[in-house]
């Protein structure tokens, strides 16, 4: 309908929506305009296909009904590799919002662009179809990897990149496309069997080769003018063609295919995964920017391989080229994701196995020909420990502390998971701290969601081992000190078992209770912050099966015992909670593990300082006779701490005093404290033992 004349034309925000998408697209698809106005619209277009779900759950006409073919291939078009890099990111979320919400008729108008433009086989067209079909990979895999596998697609790659005359555009496009496809099993089983043998042909082609067997056929050639550099591949197509060929080298499948036979299985191959990675580490210490993303991903996967994460990892010179890439990385990028991703490969143990997982492991070994009866020893923990010390040697902590302030979630996680594996090396701990790790834990476990539980879990387990082997005083002290509270949460996290998990595993348990024994010892506020929080979780451990744990947690009490108001409050007030408490800590006098009866009578040597625990003590049958068979123990340790608790009782004011006195008296306590000093050579068990005798023979 004609415009009304006079009339001023609306501004867009007063326009339907259906308008508003004609208005963008019309803008989309004039020619000239300036790489912001594109964005801006690109942007724009992506707001209102966002919207649209909610819009028509409301009764509106959804905007993809005007959305046809061509307004398709106008969105398509700018993620030509062509384009500004800019403008081919906003095109990447406008095409994922597109195809979201136009559902099954956006994924037809999709396939019908991508077979027209590979129909039509101009090298325009080829370059688009392949573009968007690497862009679109990680968005709609299952109908990209249809596309992609589509009946004579990819048998047909092969002649186009062995044609006489190249274009560099069409094969980086191209690469790019099988690059990102490798990612999918089916896809990449599809590419090692229909292009290795040409990616191998570019990857191991010489130059000079092509040059000399040109001169030899025309002698006149460089009378042709370009002709050269259009009948060779380019060397940044042979890198690439090295990542794509690492990726089927790395994680190509050795089963046989159905009704092969058994014998069968991928042939040798004449490039080697040592090649390939000998490749990209020249690649990336030549420091050719456009070289260096492609060394990386080339890289993450070549040290998916044992040995070659055992040379890369005695390369100084790499692992420092390395830390310095991942140092000037930009912000959020892949190059960042990447560099993490090796890194984590050279640190990465082999996961914890139970003797039963261990015995299941040789018995299918034993049942498979082809396995093998051993884990590989390159995975082992000294060799991995190893590889720990070269990676933090080389400088890496400051570097993971820098970039985990801007990263992505992903990049986040993986940073987390460095720093876990680094802290398994108990000589670095400390400098770990010192570096900044302690700060980097607890602020990705603070920043990370529930939906990211199992890094949170793995950043606490990393902090509790640095803060078990550090003096909490140096880590949050200095001039930026960082709240010793802050740590409490993220171990309390931790101690409880993870439910979710197949296997219950008791190490972040126990490794929590230690960096809170640690943390304890600091002042009164501090053990005053962890009875607050984590209470509880602590006093439920006291009753784990598991001797290490259980004894974790009472010396952990221990600690926490000596603020006298904390103290009170737990074990001091007469309330049946409270005499259920001691009754708990005397009978973990007398366990059968010396630590935990050492860290028991510890607690006890505490608690009994105060009349009201003496008087609930002496009230509990068989406790003096525990903290007797403690005066009578070979371990000087523990008659150490029979003998205090001994006095401490007899010093207690009152009933209490009189009610342990007696007890102790009954129970031939002298004849115990006699037996102690004769078995002790130290001089302070013996002081403790002359007062407690004094005090019992006191008004006998």
């Amino acid at each position: 309908m004609a415009a009304v004349a006079g009339a001023a034309p609306k501004a867009p925000e007063a326009l339907g929506r259906l308008d508003q998408t004609l208005l963008v697209f019309a803008g989309l698809m004039e020619g000239g305009k300036e790489d912001e106005e594109m964005v801006r619209s690109l942007g724009e277009l992506t707001r209102l296909l966002n919207d649209d779900p909610e819009a028509t759950k409301k009764g509106e006409q959804s905007i993809t009904t005007v959305i046809d073919s061509d307004c398709v291939d106008t969105i398509l078009c700018y993620l030509d590799m062509r384009q500004p890099d800019v403008v081919r990111a906003h095109a990447a979320l406008c095409t994922s919002a597109y195809l979201k919400a136009a559902g099954e008729d956006g994924s037809k108008k999709l396939a019908e662009f991508f077979h027209d433009r590979v129909r039509r086989g101009t090298y325009d067209d080829y370059i688009v179809a392949f573009c968007v079909a690497a862009t679109i990979f990680p968005i709609v895999p299952d109908l990209t990897s249809e596309l992609f596998l589509s009946e004579g697609f990819l048998p047909s790659l092969g002649p186009l990149m062995r044609r006489k005359w190249k274009s560099r555009k069409v094969e980086t496009a191209c690469l790019e496309m099988l690059n990102a496809a490798c990612m999918q099993a089916q896809c990449r089983e599809a590419v090692q069997k229909y292009c290795a043998e040409w990616l191998e042909e570019i990857v191991e082609l010489d130059p000079e080769d092509v040059v000399k067997s040109m001169h030899t056929a025309d002698p006149d050639v460089h009378a042709q003018e370009g002709s050269i550099s259009m009948r060779r591949h380019s060397l940044q197509v042979q890198n690439l063609a090295a990542v794509v060929l690492a990726k089927l080298r790395t994680v190509q499948s050795v089963a046989p295919t159905p009704g092969s036979g058994p014998e069968a299985r991928v042939q040798p191959a004449s490039t080697t995964i040592d090649d390939l990675s000998k490749r990209f580490t020249k690649m990336l210490m030549e420091e050719d920017p456009a070289d260096i993303q492609p060394s990386i991903e080339g890289l993450a996967y070549s040290s998916l391989q044992p040995k070659i994460r055992e040379s890369m990892a005695k390369d100084k010179d790499l692992l420092k080229r390395l830390v310095n890439t991942l140092d000037n990385a930009p912000p959020r990028s892949p190059l960042i994701y990447g560099t993490l991703s090796i890194f984590a490969n050279l640190t990465r143990f082999r996961p914890f196995e139970t003797e039963e997982e261990k015995r299941i492991r040789q018995l299918k070994a034993y049942a498979n020909a082809a396995g093998k009866l051993q884990p590989e020893p390159l995975n082992g923990d000294e060799h991995v420990l190893e590889r720990c010390k070269r990676v933090f040697e080389a400088g890496i902590t400051p570097v993971l502390v820098k970039q985990s302030r801007a990263g992505s979630v992903a990049s986040l996680a993986l940073i987390v998971s460095l720093i876990y594996s680094l802290s398994m090396v108990p000589g670095i701990r400390g400098n770990l701290a010192q570096q900044g790790a302690v700060r980097l834990l607890i602020g990705a476990w603070t920043a990370l969601t529930e939906t990211e539980a199992q890094t949170k879990r793995t950043a606490a387990q990393a902090l509790a081992r640095i803060l078990i082997s550090t003096n909490p005083a140096l880590v949050f002290g200095g001039n930026r000190p960082i709240p010793i509270s802050a740590a409490i949460r993220p171990l309390t996290s931790i101690i409880t078992p993870d439910t979710s998990a197949d296997r219950r595993d008791l190490l972040p348990t126990f490794e929590a209770l230690m960096a809170l024994t640690n943390l304890a010892s600091i002042d009164d506020e501090t053990r005053k912050a962890i009875i607050r929080t984590a209470w509880d979780e602590i006093e439920e451990q006291l009753f784990n099966a598991n001797t290490r744990v259980s004894t974790a947690a009472v010396e952990l009490v221990c600690n926490l015992v000596q603020n006298p108001e904390e103290m009170l409050a737990l074990f001091g007030d007469g309330t049946f909670k409270s005499d259920n408490r001691i009754k708990v800590i005397v009978a973990l006098a007398d366990a059968e593990d010396p630590k935990t009866r050492s860290a028991a009578g510890g607690a006890l040597a505490s608690l009994t300082g105060y009349d009201v625990v003496v008087k609930a003590m002496a009230a509990l049958p068989r406790s003096v006779e525990v903290v007797l068979d403690l005066c009578r123990d070979d371990s000087e340790d523990l008659r150490h701490r029979g003998a205090v608790i001994v006095r401490n009782m007899l010093a207690a004011d009152g009933e209490a005093g009189k009610l342990a006195r007696k007890k102790l008296i009954e129970k031939n306590a002298a004849e115990a404290l006699t037996e102690c000093a004769k078995k002790s050579r130290a001089q302070a068990v013996v002081e403790v033992v002359v007062e407690a005798a004094e005090l019992l023979m006191k008004d006998a």
